[in-house]
C-alpha cells in the first residue's frame, strides 16, 4: 500500500477558495420582482432549505421578493415543535419556520395553496407559521402569470 504523505485536514482548514466570485454581484433595479415556488416536501430533500436561502438572498440584492408555496410546498410553511409548537425535537427542526419568518419579517411575501394545505395534507390556516398569506388555488397559476407580465425572476423547483 503507497505511503499517504498529505497531512491530514484539520478544524478551520479551508478545503477550496471560498472567496473568490466569478461573477458580477447583481443586484435588483428599482422595482424588480422575483418569485420562487416551492413544490417539496419539507424535511424530504435540501430544496426547501435552498430556495429560502436564494429568496432569501433575492430580497437581500433589492428584489421586491414573493414565495409561493404550493402542492407539497406547503409543508414548509405549517408551525411545527414537539413536543409543544415552537418546541425544537432535534436540530434543524425549526429551520423552516426561523427562516420563513425572518423573510416574512424583512418585508417578503409568503403565500400557501389553500386547496392543498386541506385537502392533500389536512391543514387549515391556522396551522400555518403567522404571516403566511392563504391563497385560492386558482390564484397558484394568476400569481406565476402576473410575475411573469411583471418581468420578474421566476425561479420554479419541483421535487416529486
Amino acid at each position: 500500500m503507497p505511503e499517504v504523505t498529505i497531512p491530514p485536514h484539520k478544524t478551520g482548514d479551508f478545503l477550496v477558495d471560498y472567496e473568490e466570485k466569478v461573477f458580477p454581484d447583481v443586484q435588483a433595479e428599482p422595482g424588480e420582482k422575483a418569485l420562487v415556488t416551492f413544490h417539496t416536501v419539507a424535511f424530504e430533500g435540501s430544496i426547501g432549505l435552498v430556495n429560502l436561502l436564494q429568496a432569501t438572498r433575492l430580497k437581500k440584492k433589492g428584489f421586491d421578493t414573493s414565495i409561493l408555496l404550493y402542492g407539497p410546498g406547503v409543508t414548509l410553511g405549517l408551525q411545527r415543535g414537539f413536543p409543544k409548537l415552537g418546541d425544537e425535537a432535534f436540530p434543524g427542526h425549526q429551520n423552516f419556520t426561523v427562516r420563513i419568518s425572518k423573510f416574512i419579517s424583512e418585508g417578503g411575501k409568503v403565500y400557501c395553496c389553500r386547496f392543498a394545505l386541506q385537502a392533500l395534507y389536512g391543514h387549515g390556516e391556522a396551522s400555518l407559521i403567522p404571516g403566511i398569506i392563504p391563497i385560492n388555488p386558482l390564484d397558484v397559476l394568476d400569481i406565476v402569470l402576473m410575475h411573469r407580465k411583471e418581468g420578474a425572476f421566476i425561479l420554479d423547483t419541483w421535487t416529486l
